[in-house]
């Protein structure tokens, strides 16, 4: 008879948000007055010229989550230590390069089409992050974009467990990120967003097992409806107001704060939940602790 483990596991996470540079800090509670995060001190600056702020943040998530997880080693960007094709990327972010779309619509009304910058037009895409980040680390699973409001991060996680499920990939990077500038702010009515992310590493529980990775969390039940979400599952947790917006990186921030409880010998069950009152969806999802009966 089988004994090979079943199920998505975590096996990565890495969180850089102003206060907080660790998911046991994460989970703590981020300090207020915290200094911004600055990706070059990560990734170093080669490559930054000419992204937007989430996609740099996203190249430093990603490469702190792969190397946390063991796939990532060597200096600089690093080398892979498994198959390419085997790693797929989900990202999620609302925000995230709202100031570079706006800059470009800003020079073609203003001016004219033909004045707008060949470095501004990709990063115009709303798959930029997702992207760059699995051409920057050679990433060829498949490849998505979530950007669908409150809801966002946990259905990147959600459809980063799907295709690990379906046998599409064995492990799958999940980004959440928002930036913080002017743009995001008028749209925020002079709010502000968290101006940073958290990312994590899913695997197949199998795959996880053949390469001898320490399994850090497990993926629990996910649920996504139009009403509000119960939090009866387990202890629920919320990012400190002066943080910020969380939006589209909320749910992956916090599956990163239940993996730092459990890192800290925590053996409760954690239960994300994101969307509420006046959003158009919510949903939930159950992460469980290593070793903790389903």
């Amino acid at each position: 008879m089988s004994t090979r483990t079943t199920g998505v596991v975590v096996t990565g996470a890495a969180v850089l948000l102003p206060g907080a540079d660790s998911v046991r800090a994460l989970a703590q509670g981020p300090a207020a007055g915290g200094d911004p995060v600055e990706p070059a001190t990560h990734v170093g600056r080669k490559g930054l010229r000419y992204k937007d702020r989430a996609t740099q943040l996203g190249y430093a998530l990603t490469s702190a989550a792969l190397r946390d997880a063991g796939l990532l080693e060597g200096e600089k960007d690093g080398t892979l230590t498994v198959a390419a094709e085997t790693v797929g990327v989900v990202a999620s972010s609302n925000f995230g390069n709202l100031d570079t779309v706006a800059r470009a619509l800003d020079t073609i009304r203003e001016e004219t089409v033909t004045a707008t910058s060949p470095m501004d037009l990709p990063n115009a895409s709303s798959n930029v992050i997702a992207s760059s980040a699995a051409i920057r680390y050679g990433l060829r699973g498949p490849n998505l974009m979530v950007c669908n409001g409150e809801t966002s991060g946990l259905d990147a996680v959600h459809w980063a467990t799907t295709m690990i499920a379906s046998g599409r990939v064995d492990r799958a990077l999940v980004l959440g990120v928002e930036p913080d500038n002017d743009v995001v702010r008028k749209l925020l009515g002079g709010g502000h967003a968290v101006d940073g992310g958290a990312a994590l590493v899913l695997e197949a529980a199998a795959a996880a097992e053949d390469r001898g990775a320490a399994v850090r969390a497990r993926i629990g039940a996910y649920r996504r409806s139009a009403g509000e979400q119960g939090a009866d599952q387990g202890r629920r947790w919320r990012l400190p107001e002066h943080s910020g917006r969380a939006s589209g990186a909320n749910g992956v921030i916090q599956c990163a704060a239940a993996v730092g409880r459990f890192d800290a010998g925590d053996r409760e069950p954690a239960h994300a939940v994101v969307g509420g009152a006046g959003d158009d969806a919510s949903a939930g999802l159950v992460l469980l602790a290593p070793g903790a009966a389903r």
